[in-house]
């Protein structure tokens, strides 16, 4: 049976959404197991449709624990299909939740040691953003965080993203829950400044199919496959510019190790928070073609910026 939720004086809480999300904070391969196994068996136990998404090596481990009841549970390895954290919800966790009527049950780890700078703040606004995809929904979300190897500051965001947290045993009320929209703010950082090296072009209407030319020609040794994704992406990055900006923008194009970034600026106001998948199919499109996708929006505009790499 799940642990009793309790309020942070320990008294027990009464009500319960349709919808929860929870941080299980683990400080070593027996917490982990002990924590996510209990939860996952007892979704099995009541018939829920359950899905674990943390990194293979984490898949492995709970299968064995789990024994025969890990036929009825569904495994992702996150480390591939959530390494860019806006495809998370639309790409695993909504596709999960949309696929049955039930009462759903979701183990999800989209952020673990290794995660970089450049993702991070990706990986928060999805955390943050699940509170507000979800409400209302008839399911749980269980996120595991390794809290004897990440830092300090990301167990701190997890007590913002997530409603509740479980630690030693003890699942508590968090004290410091922020709402989805002001922590997106919080982390709608300044992206680091291009390459001096970055090829520039300014773009409007006229020039939108030569701009799709010219990121097919920067990319062409990526996989036919990639190259095409990424003219897509960019495509609708720029579309998007015209149709709500000032009917112009700037593309830079510029290289990372095997990776290809595109940049797409403008003088507008951006999307909301909930760019990374909760409204707006063309910017879920994007996320869901590209390995990461980061954004950024001030006074004088919007960068979206964009990696695809082999």
């Amino acid at each position: 049976m799940p642990l009793a939720a309790t309020d942070l004086t320990g008294k027990p809480m009464n009500s319960i959404a349709p919808f929860a999300h929870e941080a299980l904070f683990y400080r070593d391969e027996d917490t982990f197991l002990s924590g996510t196994a209990r939860f996952v068996t007892d979704g099995v136990d009541r018939g829920e449709p359950v899905l674990v998404a943390v990194p293979e090596a984490g898949i492995a481990r709970l299968r064995e624990r789990l024994g025969d009841a890990a036929e009825q549970v569904h495994f992702i390895d996150m480390s591939e299909a959530g390494r860019n954290p806006g495809r998370i919800i639309p790409g695993v966790l909504m596709a999960f939740s949309a696929s049955t009527q039930l009462r759903f049950r979701i183990v999800g780890e989209p952020i673990w040691p290794g995660r970089t700078e450049l993702e991070y703040p990706a990986c928060v606004q999805h955390e943050a953003l699940i509170n507000t995809a979800f409400e209302g929904r008839p399911g749980i979300i269980l996120c595991p965080y390794d809290a004897a190897a990440l830092p300090g500051h990301m167990l701190e965001d997890a007590l913002r993203t997530h409603p509740v947290v479980i630690e030693g045993g003890r699942r508590v009320a968090s004290k410091w829950y922020t709402e989805a929209t002001a922590l997106a703010d919080i982390y709608n950082v300044p992206l680091p400044p291009p390459p001096a090296d970055a090829e520039e072009h300014v773009f409007s209407v006229g020039t939108l199919a030569h701009m799709r030319n010219l990121v097919s020609a920067y990319a062409h040794w990526l996989r036919r496959e990639q190259v095409e994704d990424l003219v897509l992406a960019v495509n609708e990055l720029t579309t998007n510019s015209i149709l709500h900006a000032s009917g112009r923008g700037v593309l830079r194009l510029w290289r990372e190790g095997g990776t290809v970034v595109c940049e797409v600026s403008d003088t507008g106001a951006g999307f909301p928070p909930s760019f990374t998948g909760l409204s707006g199919f063309g910017i879920v499109m994007v996320n869901l073609l590209c390995d990461l996708v980061r954004t950024h929006t001030s006074h004088s505009g919007t960068t979206v910026r964009v990696y695809l790499g082999r």
